[in-house]
């Protein structure tokens, strides 16, 4: 075919000429300047001319056959299935790991909000279980509902449950499972830092207040001195060299050390002969196999305030950190259920945020589970650390997942989630089961679809439906 060069007289036909004094010519002054039919030439026929087809009006599913490009494609076919798109129609599968592969998060964390009773957590066990199917494994490190004892179960993994009537005990200063690339200097200095940072969090927690320099080197010399008397140290042996210090260091005598360590031991005593004595003030009588596909800490049978709550989180997390440290322990989901209730607690939320922080180099992918993103502001006061701490959780997760929300926390999720207009009027006509997922800068509303399996083992609806007969 011939280049098309379009003509002086064509070019003149698409605007008015003026004339010399730079006025538009008048109706008797202007020319023709294309016949009809076009000029003749290489350029016969091929003036311009309307396109005149006639109106047609259909439903949006018909137009959608003809217009097919109203949304995108999705995220791939690689990782578990979730649902169905609701906007392209098609299937809708999600794996962090993949997609921070791929390019499109900066990391694997996650945020599930929504309303009680759209199906968030029923989310949260189906994305859990299916990612067992393509290799990943399941760390649940606090179930305050006993919700995932039954989905431990039923994937072949293991729930240890610790309250009343159960007669379990956890040492939360045994070593944990060795992690297979470390030679034995390199073990003993991890297990050294771990139970430091154990026993600093647990002071914490206890007192509701950071530790003061003195009370850090009282803390120091009681671990120092259980662990030289057994090899492996228990909470009652800390806290019994907390109160009674045999031996001092320097820069600070024996009696020194009890003054100076006096609250602190009266504050972990707590964890052994007071409200939670049974728990963590002998021997393990459980065992944790951290190649189980997936492992929960039931705390159902636990009952008193979050701070107690928090306080068994952070003894039970002792034993699985070493299990995420492990280059060899594969990819894994921690699952914080009911997250409202435990960030409140600065201790634990300062390790929450160090999970966050190392997801990437640990292989993990921590899920975040609200009702409200306005339970946020319920953690600590204004311009406090833990407010800080709080809101950069938020701002660690890649993947925000968003069920419905009432009207009137709608624009302050978006507020937060940096949501458009669009996906902000979206929140409150959510139906069950539909989530708005943010996934880097991409949006996507997704009905989750299960199986009847699933949800004879997922539904926390039952007692609410079932009749008694």
């Amino acid at each position: 075919m011939p280049s098309v060069r379009p003509t002086v007289s064509a070019l003149r036909s698409f605007a008015h000429v003026p004339n010399s004094e730079g006025e538009p010519k008048s109706k008797g002054e202007r020319t023709a300047y294309l016949p009809a039919g076009g000029e003749n030439g290489p350029e016969a026929g091929r003036s311009l001319r309307r396109l005149r087809v006639p109106a047609h009006r259909a439903t949006s599913d018909v137009v959608a056959g003809a217009y097919p490009f109203l949304a995108e494609a999705g995220l791939g076919s690689e990782g578990a299935y979730i649902g169905q798109d609701a906007w392209s129609g098609g299937g809708f599968c999600f794996d962090p790991w993949v997609l921070y592969g791929n390019g499109v998060l900066t990391n694997p964390n996650c945020l599930l909000a929504g309303v009680v009773g759209k199906g968030k957590s029923f989310l949260a066990k189906s994305m859990a279980t299916r990612s067992i199917a393509v290799g990943r494994r399941v760390y649940v490190p606090g179930d305050p509902k006993g919700e995932w004892t039954a989905v431990a179960e039923a994937v072949g993994g293991a729930s240890i449950q610790l309250g009343g009537g159960t007669r379990h005990r956890l040492n939360p200063l045994d070593p944990g499972p060795r992690g297979s690339l470390l030679d034995e200097d390199a073990w003993q200095r991890e297990v050294a830092q771990r139970r430091r940072v154990l026993v600093g969090s647990l002071s914490e927690s206890a007192l509701g207040r950071p530790l003061r320099a003195v009370e850090h080197t009282a803390l120091d010399a009681a671990l120092t001195s259980a662990v030289s008397s057994s090899a492996t140290p228990t909470l009652p042996m800390v806290v019994d060299a907390m109160l009674t210090p045999r031996l001092g260091l320097p820069g600070a005598t024996a009696q020194e050390l009890a003054r100076d360590g006096r609250e602190v031991g009266h504050a972990l005593r707590r964890l052994v002969s007071g409200d939670l004595a049974g728990l963590f003030d002998g021997p393990s009588t459980v065992s944790l196999d951290p190649a189980l596909p997936m492992v929960t800490l039931d705390l159902s049978r636990v009952h008193g305030s979050d701070q107690l709550m928090a306080m068994l989180m952070t003894c039970a997390s002792a034993w699985m950190e070493s299990a995420l440290a492990d280059p060899a322990g594969g990819q894994r989901w921690v699952i914080y259920d009911e997250a409202w209730r435990l960030m409140r607690q600065p201790a634990l939320l300062a390790r929450m945020q160090s999970q966050w922080k190392l997801s990437r180099g640990l292989g993990i992918a921590n899920l975040l589970v609200v009702h409200r993103l306005s339970d946020l502001d319920a953690v600590g006061d204004a311009g406090s650390e833990a407010r800080a701490l709080a809101r950069g959780l938020l701002g660690d997760c890649s993947t925000k997942i968003v069920y419905q929300q009432e009207v009137s926390e709608a624009r302050h999720a978006a507020e937060q989630l940096g949501l458009t207009t669009a996906e902000r009027d979206q929140l409150p006509d959510l139906q069950q089961g539909e989530g708005l997922w943010r996934v880097g800068g991409r949006a996507f509303v997704v009905r989750h679809l299960a199986t009847d399996a699933e949800r004879s083992v997922f539904d926390t609806s039952q007692r609410m439906t079932s009749t008694v007969s």
